[in-house]
């Protein structure tokens, strides 16, 4: 009877112990170190991110995920590309410009989630400039960073609006706003919810500002994406698949309280202005993530026709080496079940 007890004891140990190791977390169980490129600074959007690893849902996924800031789009493709990230935050555009204009480069990423299901990029510029239409951006001169995602894009907004010619200033990201108040440049290219409230900050009344989102002018394009090194498809595809669950829960409770996401960006960096950022990341929300198109397309996925239509767009105006190819920079093999895709967005 005793042999019977301590046999099924010992049964019950071992199974236990079984399903331990079958958890992404069990002792001994090493993490997989995911190394992630964001497009620009800790802002308020950069909750996206880092609110699911504040909350630990990275690392529930067997994942140790390391966030660092960026400077623009077309640097987190390059990074990704080079190896030195495995993941990273960038604009579509960007991501189809490096794929065409570099047919033969060994470790293209690949865009496996939609974030920001239209282009947050605009044309800003100051109303006593004159500038009030994009026929009127003629001639002048523009600025921005020389990766920024509304630069980098801007010539699909240049033959959508048979604009003639701009000449360029570039500049370091924090003097883009600056510069446009001082009057260095007569218009700015930029992420409405970034250089709006940038342009506050230095002290430049909302009603003084004409804003030209690319949206509104004949530019539906697709935004920010998820990329992946094909180098981590390859060797570790549980791992993509891990890190578009862990981040889609994260989404949902950014989403659900942004005031409480805006502490994880804090976290990162401790002077930046906590209501601003708080207004940026629900601008961001609202005008990109949380969207009426993001809804009726699906968080997270894309509309093959729309996605066909930006590849030829992009292949056009920036004059690349090939056509892109949608199917090459898009894969959508590893986003969550479609349920838990729609649990990120609550109906508005």
């Amino acid at each position: 009877m005793d042999h019977q007890l301590h046999r099924r004891q010992a049964l019950q140990t071992l199974g236990a112990a079984a399903l331990l190791a079958s958890t992404p977390l069990a002792f001994g169980q090493a993490m997989t170190p995911i190394k992630f490129q964001l497009d620009w600074r800790f802002e308020g959007p950069a909750a996206l991110f880092l609110t699911p690893v504040a909350k630990g849902y990275f690392k529930a996924a067997g994942l140790d995920v390391a966030v660092d800031a960026g400077t623009g789009s077309g640097a987190a493709v390059t990074r990704v590309a080079s190896g030195t990230y495995d993941i990273g935050f960038a604009d579509l555009a960007a991501l189809m410009e490096f794929h065409a204009n570099n047919p033969d480069a060994p470790n293209k990423p690949v865009a496996v989630m939609m974030v920001y299901n239209n282009t947050p990029a605009a044309v800003m510029a100051l109303k006593k400039s004159g500038i009030s239409k994009p026929s009127d951006l003629n001639g002048k001169k523009m600025g921005a960073p020389v990766f920024d995602a509304g630069r980098r894009a801007f010539p699909i907004f240049q033959k959508a609006n048979a604009i003639s010619g701009v000449n360029w200033t570039t500049m370091d990201p924090p003097l883009r706003e600056t510069m446009l108040a001082r009057g260095d440049v007569d218009a700015i290219t930029g992420f409405t919810f970034t250089s709006l409230l940038n342009l506050e900050a230095r002290g430049v009344k909302p009603e003084e500002v004409v804003t030209l989102q690319y949206l509104d002018h004949g530019v539906k394009l697709y935004g920010n994406v998820v990329i992946v090194s094909p180098k981590l498809i390859r060797e570790n595809p549980a791992a993509v698949k891990a890190f578009l669950s862990a981040f889609t829960k994260g989404v949902r409770d950014v989403i659900a309280n942004p005031t409480a996401a805006i502490e994880d960006v804090k976290a990162r960096d401790a002077i930046i202005n906590t209501q601003l950022e708080t207004r940026r990341l629900k601008m961001c929300l609202d005008l990109v993530v949380n969207s009426a198109d993001a809804r009726a397309e699906g968080f997270g996925q894309v509309n093959p026709g729309r996605l066909a239509l930006m590849a030829s767009q992009v292949s056009d105006a920036f004059g690349t080496k090939t056509r892109v190819n949608p199917d090459a920079v898009w894969n959508g093999s590893f986003l969550p079940a479609k349920a838990e895709l729609a649990a990120a967005l609550p109906k508005k």
